[in-house]
C-alpha cells in the first residue's frame, strides 16, 4: 500500500464524514445514493471497523460546524442542547430556590441521566470535568469549536465498542486532521433587553510540511456570556410560587390544592432585620417592627401570609433573592493537533488540548439568621437585649414601650437575611481540563489482505476550584453580641467581661440592626472562603487491530480486536475553613481520594452475508456485525457487554437495520468510597408538604400516610397548611456517604429502523429509528427526598426506609440520610425521525439558477420513560415538562452564490407539568406548546464572511409558568466575522 493511498484514506474518512454532515446539517449518517466509485473505507462512531458504508446496524447522529455558524452558537453545548434526542442542559436556576450552578453543561441522552451518555474525543475518552470522584461526565466547554469537523452521536448503546457509561448512547467529537491556513471568527451579541452580552473570538492556524507528509494545527479560543438575575425576566421577575389553596376541600372537588401567588417573599425576615418576641415562625410572635436601614425602628408590613414561610407581598425578603437567574460563564481554550507520516504506512499523531472554564454565580452564597433555622445550624435568630451596644436609647425606649419585658432585661429576637455581612454572594468555579496524547497508526499486508493499527497514549487532567464566602459561626457569634466597655466603645462582649480566657484581640463587633451597619472590620473578621478543589487524573492506553479476516461470496468479513488500559484517580480537598468545619453546624468536611483501573479487552466482527455479487430479490445486501467487551474494574470487579446488529438493503435506497446489546455503566468512586459526613442541607420536596400531598404515583395513599403522621404528631399543625422550611434551607442534619457494596448497572438496549433515499427523488432521505432500553440495578442515589416519598407513597410503609429520616416537634425534617444502592430501574421507549431533501428551486423553473435549498426535520419521539429509584415507585415522566413527548426542529437552508440564508424552528408540545399534574394538586396542569424561531444570514466575499442573525426571533417566552419549556433568555441579535488566509 502506497504513502499516497493511506493519506488518501485518511483523507477521506474527514472528508466524507465532512460533506454528508454539511449536505444534511443535523442528520443521521446514512450513505448517499449516487456515484459509488469516491466511497472508501471509514471508521463511523460505534465502531472500530472500517467499512464503505456510512450507515450502521445503530443509529449515528451527525453534525457539522456549519450547523453552529449557521445558529450562532459560541460553545458546543448550546448546539447539542438542540439535538432533539438531547435534553438541553442550561445553566439556568429551576425557580425552586436552588442554585443557576457552576455553568458547565453535559449531554443527557433521552433523559436518561448525564453519567449514562458516554463523552469521546477522536474516539477516545476525556478526562472528566467536574470531581472526579462523582462520575466521568465532560462539560462541553472544554470542546474546542474551531477544531471541531463535526460531532457524531449514536443514539442507544455503545459500551460493547467503548465500555462504561455508554448507555444512552455516545457522543464524539471530531478534529479536524488537515486544516491549512489562517481563520480568524469574531462574533457579538446581546438580548433585545440591553443584556445578556455574548462574545467569543477564534483563530485557527495550520500547516502541512515536508511535502504534506506531516500537518499541525493551533487553535486559540475564548467566550464569554454574563450572568442573569431573576429580576432580569418577565417570567423569573413574577416572584411566582404555589401554597396551600383554603378554597380546597377534598381530592375530588376540581380545586387545586395549592394556588398560585406573586411576589412571593419570606414574612419571617428581611434585610433590615424583622422583630420577634418569641423565636418561631409564627404570626402571633411578630412584634409588629422592624429596623430600617439606618437601625431605627418602622413598622413592619408581612404581606400576605400563606402559612410558613411564604406570603405574598409585604415587606419581607424576596423570593427571587434566592438565587440568580442564569450563571455567567467565560471559557479559554488553546490546542494542538498534528501528525506526521514516519513511513508510507506508519503515520505519528499528537494531540494537546487545554480548556479553562469559569461559572460565575452572582447569588452563590447567603448569610441569614432567622426564625426558620434552629441554634444548632449556625444560623438561628438572633438573641438581642436592652444592653446591645448598637441599640440606641431611643430605639431601646420605643421597643421597651411595645414589650415592656424588654425593659426589664428579657430578649427580643432578630430575624435577618445578611445583604452586608459577606464581602460578596458571587460564588465561582474555575475548571482547567489538560489532555496529552501521543500515538501510533498504520497499515500492512499478510496474507493478501490489508491489516490496520493503531496505538495511542494518553494524560488528561482537569484542577478545579469552586469558592464562595461563608459565615464562621463561632466568630460571627463572638462579634454579634456587642457591649460598650469601661471607656464606652463597642467591643465584643467576650473581650469586656470578666473572663479573659475567651479573648480575642481581633473580634470586631457586628451591628445587626438594619442593612450596610456591618463594618469591614467585622466583615474580615467573622467571614472566611468555603468551598472545595477537586483534582482528577485519567491515564489511558489503547491498541487497536482492524482489517479483513477472510473472503465471503458477498465480500469480505472484517474484524477489529482492542485492548484499552484505564487508570481513573480523583481526590477532593476541601478549603481549610470548609475542612475545619468553621461555617454553619461547625461540621468538618473531610478531604477524600479515589482511584481505579481497569484492564478491558474488545473484538468486532461485521460479517457481509448477501451482497456485491450475491444478490436475492429483495435482498442486495445483509451485513451482520457483533461486538464483545470483557471489563475487569479494580473495584467494581468484572463484567461481560456485547452488541449485534443486521443492516438490510432491500433494494437501492431502502435499508433496514437492527441492533440489540447489553451496556453498563460503573458505580463512581464517589458512591462507592465517599466517607460518611453529617451537616446542614435541604432535603428536597416533603411529599407531606401541602403543596404536595395530592401528587406522587399514588395520591391517595400518600394522602391517607401523611393524615395518618400529623393525627399522630398533633404539635405539626394542619396538614392542609403544613409547609416544611427544610425543602428551601440548609435545616436538617442530613448523612452522606458511601456504598462500598455498590454493582454496576446494567441495560439491554435495542434499536431497529429504516433509512429511504428513493432513487425516484433524488436529494430525498428518511430515517426512523426505534430506540427501548430496559435498565436494571440502577445506581439510584437515594437523598433525603427519595426516602420520605418511598415512605409515603408505600402501603405498607416500608420500616427500613421510613427510618432513614426524622421530624423535629414542628414537623420540619431534622435528620435524614443520603446514599446510593442498587435498586433502580429505568424503562424507555422512543422513535427518532429525520427527512431531509436538497434540491435545486431552480429546476422546476425552467432551470433557473436559484441555487440549493436543503430543509429537514429532525425529531424524537418519547413514548414511555418510566424510573424507579427504589425498584417498585414507578414514575412515568414522558409527556412532561421534563421529557416532552416530542421534540421537534426544522430547519431550512438557501445557498445561491455567496449568500446562505438559514431558518430554523423549534417546537415543543402541549405537556403536563409534572408526571402527576392533574386540576386537583396543580392550578396548570398542562403547560401549553412552545414554538421558536431562528434566522441567520451570511454573505462570502471571498477571504471573508460577514453574519448576522436573530435567536428566537418573536422573543416567545416559555410555556406560562415554566423557564425551560422553551428559552428564558428571549431574543438575541448577534453579528460576526469569519477571515481566512
Amino acid at each position: 500500500m502506497s504513502y499516497q493511498s493511506i493519506r488518501g484514506r485518511l483523507l477521506a474518512t474527514t472528508m466524507l464524514g465532512a460533506a454528508m454532515a454539511a449536505a444534511l446539517s443535523a442528520a443521521p449518517a446514512v450513505a448517499q445514493t449516487g456515484d459509488d466509485t469516491q466511497l472508501q473505507e471509514i471508521i463511523v462512531t460505534g465502531s472500530r471497523i472500517r467499512r464503505v458504508e456510512v450507515d450502521t446496524a445503530a443509529p449515528v447522529l451527525s453534525v457539522d460546524q456549519q450547523s453552529f455558524t449557521d445558529r450562532g452558537v459560541v460553545q458546543v453545548g448550546d448546539l447539542m442542547n438542540q439535538i432533539s434526542s438531547n435534553i438541553p442542559n442550561y445553566p439556568i436556576a429551576a425557580g425552586s430556590g436552588s442554585a443557576a450552578g457552576a455553568g458547565q453543561q453535559f449531554p443527557n441522552l433521552f433523559g436518561l441521566g448525564a453519567g449514562r451518555t458516554l463523552t469521546l474525543v477522536n474516539g477516545r475518552r476525556f478526562v472528566a470535568s467536574s470531581n472526579g470522584l462523582a462520575g466521568s461526565s465532560v462539560d462541553t466547554n472544554m470542546i474546542p469549536l474551531g477544531l471541531l469537523d463535526r460531532v457524531e452521536v449514536v443514539q442507544g448503546g455503545g459500551a460493547a465498542v467503548y465500555g462504561s457509561d455508554a448507555i444512552a448512547g455516545v457522543i464524539n467529537y471530531v478534529l479536524k486532521t488537515n486544516f491549512e491556513g489562517v481563520e480568524l471568527d469574531a462574533q457579538t451579541g446581546i438580548s433585545s433587553r440591553s443584556d445578556y452580552p455574548v462574545h467569543a473570538l477564534r483563530g485557527t492556524f495550520g500547516k502541512n510540511f515536508m511535502d504534506d507528509r506531516g500537518n499541525v494545527a493551533l487553535n486559540l479560543e475564548w467566550s464569554q456570556n454574563d450572568s442573569l438575575l431573576d429580576y432580569d425576566r418577565p417570567r423569573s421577575n413574577l416572584g411566582r410560587i404555589t401554597v396551600p389553596n383554603s378554597a380546597n376541600t377534598s381530592s375530588t372537588d376540581g380545586i387545586p390544592s395549592v394556588k398560585e401567588i406573586f411576589d412571593a417573599r419570606f414574612w419571617e425576615f428581611n434585610p433590615n432585620g424583622v422583630i420577634f418576641t418569641t423565636p418561631a415562625p409564627v404570626p402571633g410572635f411578630l412584634l409588629g417592627q422592624q429596623f430600617t436601614s439606618a437601625g431605627g425602628l418602622a413598622a413592619y408590613n408581612p404581606g400576605s401570609i400563606q402559612g410558613v414561610p411564604f406570603a405574598s407581598g409585604g415587606d419581607g425578603l424576596t423570593y427571587r433573592e434566592l438565587a440568580a437567574l442564569r450563571t455567567g460563564v467565560e471559557r479559554f481554550s488553546a490546542n494542538a493537533i498534528g501528525h506526521f507520516d514516519l513511513t508510507d504506512r506508519v503515520r505519528l499523531t499528537g494531540e494537546l488540548l487545554y480548556g479553562r472554564t469559569e461559572g460565575t454565580d452572582p447569588y452563590a452564597a447567603q448569610a441569614n439568621n432567622t426564625v426558620l433555622n434552629n441554634a444548632a445550624s449556625g444560623s438561628g435568630v438572633i438573641a438581642f437585649t436592652r444592653n446591645n451596644a448598637f441599640l440606641t436609647p431611643a430605639t431601646v425606649a420605643q421597643l421597651t414601650a411595645l414589650r415592656p419585658a424588654f425593659g426589664a432585661g428579657a430578649p427580643l429576637f432578630l430575624s435577618k437575611w445578611f445583604d452586608d455581612l459577606l464581602p460578596t454572594r458571587e460564588g465561582s468555579q474555575v475548571t482547567e481540563s489538560y489532555r496529552a496524547l501521543a500515538g501510533l497508526e498504520g497499515d500492512f499486508d499478510y496474507a493478501d489482505r490489508n491489516f490496520y493499527w493503531s496505538a495511542t497514549v494518553s494524560r488528561g487532567v482537569t484542577d478545579g476550584r469552586q469558592e464562595a464566602w461563608g459565615v464562621d459561626t463561632a466568630r460571627f457569634n463572638n462579634a454579634v453580641n456587642a457591649v460598650r466597655n469601661g471607656a464606652g466603645t463597642i467591643v465584643c462582649a467576650i473581650n469586656a467581661d470578666a473572663s479573659t480566657a475567651n479573648d480575642d484581640a481581633a473580634c470586631a463587633p457586628i451591628n445587626p440592626f438594619g442593612d450596610g451597619n456591618v463594618s469591614p472590620e467585622a466583615r474580615a473578621y467573622a467571614t472566611v472562603q468555603t468551598g472545595q478543589e477537586f483534582y482528577n487524573v485519567q491515564d489511558n492506553f489503547l491498541a487497536t487491530l482492524g482489517g479483513d479476516l477472510f473472503n465471503l461470496p458477498a465480500g469480505p468479513a472484517k474484524f477489529s480486536l482492542a485492548y484499552e488500559y484505564r487508570r481513573e484517580s480523583a481526590k477532593f480537598v476541601p478549603l481549610e475553613a470548609s475542612q475545619r468545619g468553621l461555617t454553619g453546624s461547625r461540621v468538618p468536611t473531610v478531604a477524600t481520594r479515589g482511584e481505579y483501573d481497569t484492564n478491558e479487552y474488545s473484538a468486532e466482527l461485521l460479517i457481509p452475508i448477501i451482497g456485491g455479487d450475491v444478490t436475492l430479490p429483495f435482498a442486495q445486501a445483509v451485513d451482520f456485525e457483533g461486538a464483545f467487551r470483557r471489563v475487569k474494574n479494580s473495584l467494581a470487579g468484572s463484567e461481560d457487554v456485547w452488541g449485534a446488529g443486521l443492516r438490510w438493503e432491500v433494494f437501492e435506497g431502502l435499508t433496514l437495520r437492527g441492533s440489540r446489546s447489553r451496556n453498563f455503566r460503573a458505580p463512581t468512586l464517589e458512591q462507592l468510597l465517599a466517607p460518611s459526613r453529617t451537616a446542614l442541607a435541604s432535603v428536597g420536596q416533603d411529599p407531606c408538604d401541602a403543596d404536595r400531598i395530592s401528587g406522587g404515583p399514588a395520591p391517595a395513599t400518600r394522602l391517607a400516610n401523611c393524615q395518618a403522621l400529623f393525627a399522630a404528631n398533633p404539635g405539626y399543625g394542619p396538614l392542609a397548611t403544613f409547609q416544611n422550611p427544610a425543602e428551601n434551607f440548609n435545616a436538617a442534619l442530613v448523612t452522606t456517604g458511601g456504598n462500598p457494596n455498590l454493582r454496576n448497572e446494567i441495560s439491554d438496549t435495542i434499536t431497529y429502523g429504516l433509512i429511504f433515499q428513493p432513487t425516484f427523488a433524488p436529494g430525498l432521505t428518511l430515517v426512523v429509528d426505534r430506540i427501548e432500553v430496559d435498565l436494571t440495578d440502577g445506581l439510584s442515589p437515594f437523598t433525603p427526598q427519595n426516602f420520605m416519598e418511598t415512605c409515603y407513597d408505600s402501603s405498607p410503609q416500608p420500616v427500613d426506609i421510613c427510618s432513614r429520616f426524622t421530624r423535629d416537634a414542628t414537623g420540619a425534617t431534622a435528620t435524614a440520610q443520603t446514599t446510593t444502592f442498587n435498586a433502580g430501574e429505568v424503562t424507555y421507549r422512543g422513535e427518532t425521525y429525520f427527512a431531509g431533501y436538497t434540491f435545486a428551486p431552480g429546476r422546476f423553473f425552467g432551470d433557473a439558477d436559484w441555487g440549493t435549498l436543503d430543509l429537514s426535520i429532525e425529531a424524537t419521539h418519547t413514548s414511555k420513560l418510566e424510573t424507579s429509584v427504589t425498584g417498585f415507585d414507578l414514575t412515568r415522566s414522558d409527556g412532561t415538562v421534563a421529557i416532552p413527548d416530542w421534540t421537534t426542529r426544522f430547519d431550512a437552508r438557501h445557498v445561491i452564490g455567496p449568500v446562505r440564508l438559514t431558518y430554523s424552528m423549534i417546537y415543543l408540545p402541549e405537556v403536563k407539568a409534572s408526571p402527576t399534574a392533574t386540576i386537583e394538586n396543580n392550578p396548570n396542569p398542562i403547560i401549553e406548546r412552545n414554538i421558536r424561531h431562528s434566522v441567520s444570514g451570511q454573505y462570502d466575499f471571498g477571504k471573508y464572511t460577514v453574519r448576522a442573525g436573530v435567536i428566537n426571533l418573536t422573543d416567545e417566552e416559555p410555556s406560562y409558568p415554566t423557564r425551560n419549556h422553551g428559552d428564558i433568555l428571549g431574543r438575541q441579535y448577534y453579528v460576526g466575522l469569519n477571515a481566512r488566509f
